[in-house]
């Protein structure tokens, strides 16, 4: 009997983008990261890129990739971000697939996933046929071929959506066992009942469609998957590896395939060092020959299906009603809030039903002058998506506009196609998922629709907005704060929503901190400087200017006239208007910095009033980066007197509250508090510096324990972290070069004085790109010159320091040569 071993990870997050500027903003629960994304790849997406082979003593004798030893898929929004902001784990995943088809018979281990995570048995089939083609495309332009499969949102599955799977060309996908209803031998006629999860897992199975049209299959094992997810499995390799074993019969003599599916996030982040677990089971797996890895194109090619199969319609993988948790209160829900209900999940989705049909009718109204067929283009749309250059786009409007269009034209027609893009992100399925209508995966598809709403509102449906607040304050939220849905929608949307004028504020109330250049990006949109004056009186500045903005989304644009009255810290009066000729600009200006010249900035004030009515702006209108951007320049002072002022009476204090407590006299609670905050100052302070003080650290240290004070242990592992990876970059730069080198060593072994646990990961990557690169050169320095041979000495070491076997690994290499 043949073993066949997959693994799949369902890597994904929901887009967190803000749906104006295109960008994920700061989330403060993600400290200290900036946001979700970045965390979840700091612990997730980035580790499995290289994960460690270990000797028996926990020291690293290798680093590989997960990624090429599994299946796995991307959200396609995931990946449009990790793209930007997290270009090395991008280019590592991409890498991976390529190895993969080396070893898997020219199999890549990665599939495609519906673009972005719609449950699709609830979309329409225009909506299926273009998450499908944008989750292809999307494939296609990342990892420069054609999926052989395609994920489904939480495996939710019709007829109907393998039917457009089919016909779209795609091979497989992949389901939980309890989505499979019968079975049979192809070519008999009788049907075996295997509802219940009593299908056979370890083969792959032919659905035959009504089209005529067949997809494969594959039915994941169930009791495997749950304990890899739920039941700490990952606390092993070697037991994650035995139970893997545990899913092959010996009764069963055909080829068996045991595999297995959870979302990738169980790797890393819902596991801490899940990765390791997973690396460590399948080199256990290898090295023992217990069973020979593979991805799902290599087995289907190799085994192609012998049985067919029908499925359970509207079923899914994460709730047992089906697909009711993503419409009804079905009784699944996240957990820990007791007395909570879901009744909101049906209104939810009847508003956004609703609101798709409106907006789909628009859309074809509005598009019906312009292009040859509104829908083909919105699957077609992709193209633009991936890349918004001036030439794509060019070529877009060309291949589907009926005329070619003038400026005008091409903005609406580029606006409706976006005001799609958004009726398409509004159904992200996430949005259903957990317990309360207020929660941030909720808000978020809601800010979507208000995104489709207010390009809708501009180009084909006025009063939308109106009647879809009427049937969303039918959905209320369990917190009594938050109220119904139409009140959500006027805290979290309203006050996100965004307009050129706002742009143009935010470029303005910015201005007097900033040092913008002629051309400056504000996230999806590009401001061109046209005119600006800067005046000074003291710590006062008034700025006046006018700039062009255009949208790099949908192409509109607006020219906007400012005048900021800045008083020193956070306090300013900004006035922003559209443009409205070059005479009221000029007199605007002239009357305003004659006030300001004159020293009377109570008339700047009521010019500002005059000339700009009620469009005035302040550092709360800022977006929400750029406003703590500046916040901490402004309060930069004020921190940096505190910080001194809490050393300094710690130092001046600290003799006479230690001979207070030996005195056994209970220490006061202010001298603690102030001990705790400098001493965690202190350390900061020294990480941050150009060098670490080994004698100084260690007295540090010897306080900590001594007044027994907590460590801010996130902030303090995040500093030494940076610190050292910075440095470690340095030095693969300028291997060479004693300096770093000596600075690093230090820094290594300053954090290994701490009791707190720093992240060496990407330190440890990059190290071990370093001894690949100069193996040969630290085993022959052992017969240099002294020099040389202290340069090796101190590379070693500093690879002790980083948890590697040197000496074993510097062995492996040469036998490898």
């Amino acid at each position: 009997m043949q073993k066949f071993l997959c693994i799949h990870g369902h890597f994904y997050q929901p887009p967190r983008e803000n749906p104006w500027l295109e960008t994920v903003e700061i989330q403060d629960s993600a400290y200290p990261y900036h946001d979700w994304n970045e965390r979840i790849t700091a612990e997730c997406y980035a580790p499995n890129t290289a994960t460690r082979n270990l000797d028996n003593d926990g020291r690293i004798m290798g680093i590989v990739s997960n990624y090429a030893r599994i299946s796995f898929n991307f959200g396609p929004t995931l990946l449009s971000w990790m793209e930007k902001f997290a270009p090395d784990t991008y280019h590592a995943i991409q890498a991976a697939d390529r190895q993969s088809i080396t070893w898997r018979s020219g199999h890549g281990a990665a599939l495609a996933q519906v673009y972005n995570h719609i449950i699709m048995p609830l979309a329409s089939l225009a909506d299926k046929r273009t998450q499908v083609r944008w989750g292809i495309r999307d494939f296609e332009h990342r990892f420069q071929r054609f999926p052989e499969g395609m994920w489904l949102a939480e495996t939710a599955v019709d007829l109907e959506t393998l039917e457009v799977l089919a016909e779209e060309g795609i091979h497989f996908t992949i389901l939980a066992p309890h989505q499979a209803a019968r079975v049979r031998r192809i070519g008999t006629g009788r049907w075996k009942d295997v509802s219940g999860s009593r299908i056979d897992p370890t083969q792959a199975y032919l659905c035959r469609l009504p089209s005529g049209r067949s997809i494969t299959i594959f039915f994941y094992d169930g009791p495997i998957s749950q304990a890899v997810a739920f039941e700490k499995l990952l606390s092993s390799g070697e037991r994650f590896a035995d139970r893997l074993m545990s899913g092959y019969s010996d009764h069963d003599k055909h080829p068996q395939l045991v595999h297995i599916a959870t979302d990738g996030e169980t790797y890393g982040h819902h596991h801490a060092f899940g990765e390791m677990a997973l690396g460590h089971a399948l080199n256990y797996i290898e090295i023992n020959n217990l069973a020979r890895l593979t991805n799902y194109g290599e087995y289907l090619e190799l085994h192609p299906a012998t049985h067919e199969v029908q499925i359970i319609e509207n079923s899914s993988w994460s709730c047992v009603h089906g697909i009711e948790r993503w419409r009804n209160d079905c009784g699944c829900n996240s957990g820990g809030h007791s007395g909570w209900n879901q009744q909101w999940r049906r209104q939810l989705r009847e508003s956004m039903d609703w609101l798709s049909g409106q907006l789909a009718a628009g859309y074809e109204d509005g598009l019906a002058d312009y292009v040859k067929d509104s829908w083909e283009a919105r699957n077609d749309y992709i193209e633009v998506m991936l890349d918004r250059s001036e030439e794509n786009v060019a070529a877009f409007l060309l291949r589907h506009s009926r005329y070619p269009l003038d400026e005008d034209a091409s903005v609406a027609v580029l606006s409706l196609l976006e005001m799609q893009r958004h009726a398409m992100l509004m159904y992200t399925s996430c949005g259903w998922f957990f317990d309360d209508l207020s929660g941030m995966e909720t808000v978020q598809i809601i800010q979507y629709a208000g995104r489709a709403m207010q390009l809708a509102e501009i180009y084909c449906i006025q009063g939308i907005e109106t009647q879809y607040l009427e049937r969303l304050a039918l959905a209320g939220s369990n917190l009594p704060e938050q109220g119904n849905g139409a009140e959500i929608y006027a805290n979290y949307v309203n006050s996100a929503m965004i307009d050129l004028l706002k742009v143009g504020a935010h470029y303005a109330v910015s201005f007097v901190f900033e040092e913008y250049g002629e051309e400056t990006d504000i996230f999806s949109y590009r401001a061109y400087r046209e005119d600006h004056q800067i005046f000074h009186a003291g710590q006062m500045r008034l700025a006046v200017g006018k700039i062009f903005i255009r949208s790099s989304i949908t192409r509109k644009t607006d020219r906007i006239s400012f005048c900021n009255l800045y008083f020193g810290g956070h306090t300013l009066n900004c006035g922003v208007c559209s443009f409205v000729g070059e005479e009221a600009y000029l007199t605007m200006k002239q009357e305003v910095i004659s006030a300001f010249n004159e020293g009377d900035f109570a008339a700047v004030i009521r010019l500002i009033d005059t000339h700009f009515g009620m469009h005035n702006f302040s550092l709360k209108d800022l977006f929400r980066d750029e406003q703590r951007h500046i916040l901490r320049l402004i309060i930069s002072g004020t921190l940096q007197e505190f910080e001194d002022k809490f050393i300094t009476l710690y130092e001046n204090s600290k003799s006479l509250m230690g001979f207070v407590r030996d005195t056994g006299m209970p220490v006061p609670n202010y001298f603690m508090t102030t001990a705790g905050t400098a001493l965690n100052l202190k350390l900061q302070k020294m990480f941050t510096s150009e060098t670490a003080d080994l004698d100084r650290l260690k007295e540090d240290v010897n306080e900590i324990g001594s007044w027994d004070v907590g460590l801010d242990k996130v902030a303090l592992e995040f500093i030494i972290r940076r610190r050292i990876e910075g440095s470690m970059a340095a030095l693969l730069e300028e291997p060479e070069n004693d300096q770093i080198l000596s600075e690093l060593l230090l820094l290594v072994e300053a954090q290994a004085l701490l009791p707190l646990e720093v992240n060496l990961w990407q330190a440890q990557n990059m190290y071990w790109t370093m001894l690949q690169s100069r193996a040969s050169d630290l085993r022959s320095d052992e017969g240099g010159t002294s020099e040389r041979r202290s340069w090796s000495e101190t590379v070693k070491n500093l690879g002790q320091l980083l948890f590697f076997n040197v000496p074993d690994v510097l062995a492996s290499a040469k036998r490898d040569l």
